[in-house]
Formats: structure tokens, C-alpha cells, sequence
């Protein structure tokens, strides 16, 4: 069971049992752009199968449930999207009254510049409500044309996706609510691009060393963003903490 260890709320009982919809949820007003990833605790943000998704525990799990439940849209790289076989987003449990007035469950929104997708997998050809693609002005254009009959795309930048253009876009579709879920390369783009305003980590108590890519992996930052720190939670010795834009 999860247990709070700090919380920058001045009445959070340290002691009781932890509400995950309610330990997350997003800002009642304004769009809001929240990253979950995960770690080890030297720095790995892919395991040795080249997966995040077996460096978690089963409240690691519970917690990516949560998450997506909560958000109106879910945001991955392409390359993410094929290491991780994303399809369309499964419902999770308690989503009913997550999503209340809301689709069953949120659109999958896949960042690619090249477009080189499987188009006839379940991810385009399955998803309801459809796939959104975040592409640029320079992919190619008739693979641009066969993604638009199976997806919503919306294209934000000439060469690299303007993620700041992209947030607005996807604002004025309805989705304030948002999720990024990396990878690496695609988070470090949204940081930079200064639209982050959350970092949900996770950090495994495991060690890989290796070369594997950082939580960000891409050109330095012109300056540090400062994040602050407004909980941790622990759960088998994974620390699940939460940062907000400073």
C-alpha cells in the first residue's frame, strides 16, 4: 500500500491511506501539461529489455491507471509508441466516475515528424476516440495524406514539433488535461519548449548502469528548470514523487 511521506499540503494526515484520483488531480481551471516517467536510481529510464515499463512495481502500475484516467488526452513519441506496443488506451478501473461526462477513455496523441507508423495496427485502426497525430509542416506528404483518413492530425512546426503550438492546439480541441509520457527525447523538447508544468517521477530501488537514456535525453537547456517538490509517496521501497514548474 502506498504511504504518504511528505506533502506540501499543511493538513495531509502522513498517516492515512493514499486517494491516488485525488493525490493527482489536475488544477480544477486552465490547461495544465503533467510528464509521468520513471527511473532507476541511477538515472536509467529503460530497463534491460529496453522497456520502462519493467523498471515499476504494481503501484507503479496502479498509479499509470490513475494517470491516464485522469487526462483528456495522452501524450507519447512515436518512438515511445513502438518500444513500449502502445495501442489504444485501455479503461482502467474506476474510470466511470473518473471520466464522468468525459469519452470512456482518452485519445492517444503521437508525436512523429518521419510518420513512420503501422498505419494498420490497432493504434489507428481500432482507437475510439481516434488517434491524434502531432506532426510538422516538412513529413511527408503523402504519407501526411493516408495518416489523415485514420487519424486527427494536427501539425505544429516547419522541421520539429512546437510543442508551446501544439498545447494550444490541442487546447482549442478540449483536452486541458495533459499527459505526456514521454520518451526521453520528446520530454526534453516539452521542457524546453518551457510548457511543462508537472514532472511525475517515479524512482525505482534498482541499479543498471549501462548507457541507458536519462528521464530527458536531448540538447542542454539553455537554462535549468526549476522544479519544486510538492509530494512523495512510497510504495516497496519505489519513491513516487511530484514536481511543479517552480
Amino acid at each position: 500500500m502506498m504511504r504518504r511521506l511528505s506533502s506540501a499540503s499543511e493538513t495531509a494526515d502522513l498517516t492515512e491511506a493514499v486517494d491516488l484520483a485525488e493525490a493527482y488531480a489536475y488544477p480544477a481551471e486552465g490547461t495544465w501539461l503533467r510528464a509521468n516517467m520513471i527511473s532507476t536510481l541511477d538515472g536509467a529510464a529503460w530497463s534491460l529489455e529496453g522497456r520502462s515499463g519493467g523498471l515499476g512495481n504494481e503501484a507503479d502500475r496502479q498509479l499509470f491507471s490513475v494517470m491516464r484516467g485522469l487526462a483528456d488526452v495522452v501524450i507519447a513519441g512515436a518512438g515511445t509508441a513502438r518500444v513500449e506496443g502502445y495501442g489504444p488506451v485501455d479503461p482502467g478501473p474506476g474510470w466511470a466516475e473518473l471520466r464522468a461526462g468525459r469519452t470512456a477513455v482518452p485519445p492517444l496523441a503521437v508525436v512523429s515528424r518521419r510518420l513512420d507508423l503501422d498505419l494498420d495496427g490497432p493504434l489507428f485502426t481500432e482507437a475510439e476516440p481516434r488517434t491524434i497525430l502531432l506532426t510538422v509542416e516538412s513529413a511527408p506528404a503523402d504519407r501526411l495524406q493516408q495518416v489523415r483518413e485514420l487519424a486527427d492530425v494536427i501539425v505544429a512546426g516547419e522541421h520539429a514539433v512546437d510543442f508551446a503550438l501544439a498545447v494550444k492546439q490541442l487546447e482549442a480541441r478540449g483536452h486541458r488535461r495533459l499527459l505526456c509520457e514521454g520518451g526521453p527525447h520528446v520530454l526534453a523538447q516539452v521542457v524546453a519548449a518551457g510548457v511543462l508544468d508537472e514532472l511525475c517521477l517515479t524512482v525505482s530501488p534498482i541499479m543498471l548502469s549501462g548507457t541507458a537514456s536519462r528521464v530527458l535525453n536531448g540538447t542542454a537547456l539553455a537554462a535549468p528548470a526549476n522544479m519544486t517538490l510538492e509530494q512523495v509517496l512510497e510504495d516497496e521501497g519505489h519513491l513516487f514523487m511530484r514536481y511543479l514548474k517552480a
